[in-house]
């Protein structure tokens, strides 16, 4: 079988597995999938639990590769129907085709490709984990220190024609607001929470305007994704709660940030999560591929990565995939497949080349 027919095999094998996080299961199942997918192919790997989320770690026996691929395997929630694969010509469909299944079977093909060339010569790892939708604290986050690399990819965004570089940082915000109930024929007798929770997101707004006319959006961003409140229509509810996205850039003080949210507000603020950004530190791995791939722009993304763990590390590193035409999370997710062949190509070739310059 050439290798995109396997790659896109294997991805429709792995979509099957509901691998979403109330189906720990399904998540534990998949891993396990890929787990005997290595064995029946003798190549070493190990698996690791920290906290129940599996990791496998595709590696020599001295735990040092140049180039580390990083892939995941848990998805978002979907209606039933998307965890079957359909295939339409040159696109597959389903939960997990462009985020980020495609690129777990890619990163095993393209591995088993070159140990069957030269068996004792590793020049790529992998690290495929279980918990980079919610995070990663658990899989990337504890497994990358362990691990020997000079130069991560994160295979979980841009396109083939698109590398980044960048991305932004993420605080996950709980606002909470008190009032007083009341029957809703008398609402001057409560206090009602749903409207100071209103005002005080209007008031954290103000500190994210900009200019509607900048195309590239590289600012800071606030998304009100969860609110709830409120018993029934004739009562005032003395309890109200929202959950803010905030994306960040290196122009942002995070710390700061949350300060002047908190000045802002009259109710409770949380700071429930930070993720760092993650910035490409710059290295002869990166200069060698952007002169394997000339043809492809450095860009920054607004969404975010386990990219993000290499940073402190000091591991320089790229995110970089196949396209899917921004269709992750939706109920259209796809990818398209002639561009997984494009990315395998340009890939391997990169990796070829860190390999003769013995890097």
């Amino acid at each position: 079988m050439a290798p995109l027919e396997e790659i896109v095999d294997i991805t429709g094998r792995l979509i099957r597995f509901a691998s979403t996080h109330d189906r720990p299961e399904e998540i534990r199942k998949c891993v396990l999938f890929v787990s005997d997918w290595l064995k029946s192919h003798g190549i070493r790997h190990h698996c690791h639990d920290h906290g129940g989320y599996l990791s496998l770690a595709v590696m020599p026996e001295s735990n040092h590769v140049p180039v580390l691929l990083m892939t995941h395997l848990d998805v978002v929630d979907a209606p039933r129907q998307l965890f079957t694969p359909r295939r339409e010509g040159d696109i597959l469909w389903g939960r997990g085709s462009i985020d980020d299944k495609y690129a777990v079977a890619l990163s095993l093909v393209m591995l088993k490709e070159f140990l069957a060339a030269k068996p004792q010569a590793w020049p790529l790892g992998l690290l495929i984990t279980s918990d980079e939708e919610i995070g990663g604290q658990n899989g990337a986050a504890r497994m990358l220190p362990a691990i020997g690399t000079q130069f991560g990819i994160a295979l979980d965004g841009g396109a083939p024609d698109r590398i980044i570089v960048k991305e932004k940082g993420i605080l996950k915000i709980r606002l909470r607001a008190t009032g007083i109930s009341a029957h809703g024929s008398r609402p001057w007798l409560g206090k009602n929470a749903i409207d100071i929770l209103i005002e005080d997101i209007m008031a954290i707004k103000g500190l994210f305007e900009y200019d509607p006319d900048d195309s590239l959006h590289w600012h800071r961003t606030c998304n009100v994704g969860l609110i709830k409140g409120g018993k029934a229509a004739n009562q005032v509810p003395d309890r109200a709660e929202a959950v803010l996205d905030v994306r960040f850039t290196e122009n942002d003080d995070p710390d700061k940030l949350v300060a002047q949210m908190q000045a802002l507000v009259k109710g409770k603020l949380e700071e429930q999560a930070r993720a760092q950004m993650f910035i490409s530190l710059g290295s002869e791995y990166l200069e060698l591929l952007r002169r394997c791939v000339p043809e492809a722009t450095l860009e920054a993304e607004h969404g975010s990565s386990d990219a993000r763990y290499l940073t402190p590390l000091g591991i320089d590193g790229v995110v970089w995939g196949a396209d899917g035409r921004m269709s992750q999370h939706s109920d259209r997710e796809h990818v398209l497949i002639p561009s997984i062949g494009l990315l395998y190509k340009r890939l391997a070739g990169f990796i070829r080349k860190v390999a003769e310059a013995g890097l």
